[in-house]
């Protein structure tokens, strides 16, 4: 187990992170650009500092950069010295984006040093205040490598999720992951956002808003979300929402032209052909058995097994996982 780790940011996601593995007996130190949430922190039992260099300092295995990805290249620019002189430190992320995170650090200087990873969990909230540990109760998280990740720092990573907070994994290269955040969290920002905004600017709107129940409140939990951040995230994987939204737009046209013409096959055909995802969510996941990690060719090998809907939920050795399969 790793068993001392630097948090960067002590808002919802950071926050909740120092917390979690706080209680499951990791040494956590943490650095935020305000103080505010210390006394809070530091009351729970986790040590904050003043500066970065303090936080490279204390000697953390693990690095989690949990700052909004605006503030990453000044961060990672402060890093770089800091780094440089503790290579044993391995650097990660939380961010919904890993292409990108994977450009600033390696501007930066800090590749080496490097391993991506997007914990999936998170809510509308925002801060300190909203941190809970419970957050990341059965939370899947994807770990981004490329060519020149170690297979060490890769390890210390995924022990981290799996034996430090208790998670499960998948392994994925930084393309493969945005475009599926892509299409299952930022597009759907966007279009629970205009779901909204369609509200917002219906004359009835005080009665339709006064009718939403269950399914209205479930497709646009995430509209709640502050509007900046959510611009944020969305903006950072333009390319691929972009590709999305447009395919969208296209189904949704075709729906409307079959209402229009009272195409009852098609309509037919649009509700029904989701029936594997439905399945899939009535489905529960099963034992997967083990998987030998190669030496050789460990990226790929770790790729195709998410692709089989595999994900690593233990380490019997260096080598060797235990995963759980849950898959269309």
């Amino acid at each position: 187990m790793v068993e001392q780790v630097g948090i960067i940011g002590l808002g919802l996601i950071g926050g909740s992170l120092a917390r979690r593995l706080n209680e499951r007996g990791i040494d956590v130190t943490a650095w935020n650009h305000r103080p505010h949430p210390y006394a809070a922190a530091c009351a729970e039992g986790i040590r904050c500092v003043d500066t970065l260099r303090e936080l490279v300092a204390a000697g953390p295995q693990v690095l989690v950069l949990c700052n909004p990805l605006k503030a990453m290249p000044a961060i990672l620019d402060e890093l770089q010295p800091l780094l440089a002189a503790h290579p044993e430190i391995t650097l990660t992320d939380v961010g919904s984006v890993k292409g990108m995170v994977r450009e600033q650090v390696e501007q930066a200087g800090l590749g080496e040093w490097y391993v991506g990873a997007h914990p999936m969990a998170g809510n509308e909230l925002s801060g300190w205040t909203a941190a809970d540990p419970s957050l990341y109760d059965g939370a899947l998280w994807a770990i981004t490598v490329d060519a020149n990740t170690a297979y060490e720092r890769f390890l210390a990573v995924a022990e981290l999720i799996v034996e430090d907070c208790g998670n499960r994994l998948i392994v994925l290269d930084d393309a493969t992951h945005d475009r599926a955040a892509g299409l299952i969290s930022h597009m759907p920002h966007v279009v629970a956002t205009s779901l909204i905004n369609e509200l917002v600017g219906n004359r009835d709107r005080n009665i339709a808003a006064a009718l939403a129940a269950g399914s209205w409140r479930d497709m646009t939990r995430v509209a709640l979300t502050d509007p900046n951040r959510t611009r944020a995230m969305v903006e950072e994987d333009r390319v691929n929402v972009e590709h999305l939204l447009r395919s969208m737009a296209e189904r949704l046209t075709a729906v409307a032209d079959e209402l229009r013409d009272g195409d009852a096959d098609a309509l037919g055909d649009f509700f029904t052909e989701g029936q594997p995802f439905r399945d899939y969510k009535a489905a529960k996941g099963q034992d997967g058995g083990e998987l030998a990690i190669p030496e050789h060719g460990w990226r790929q090998a770790l790729l195709e097994s998410a692709r089989r809907g595999e994900a690593i939920i233990g380490f019997i050795d260096e080598h060797t996982v235990r995963l759980r399969v849950h898959a269309m």
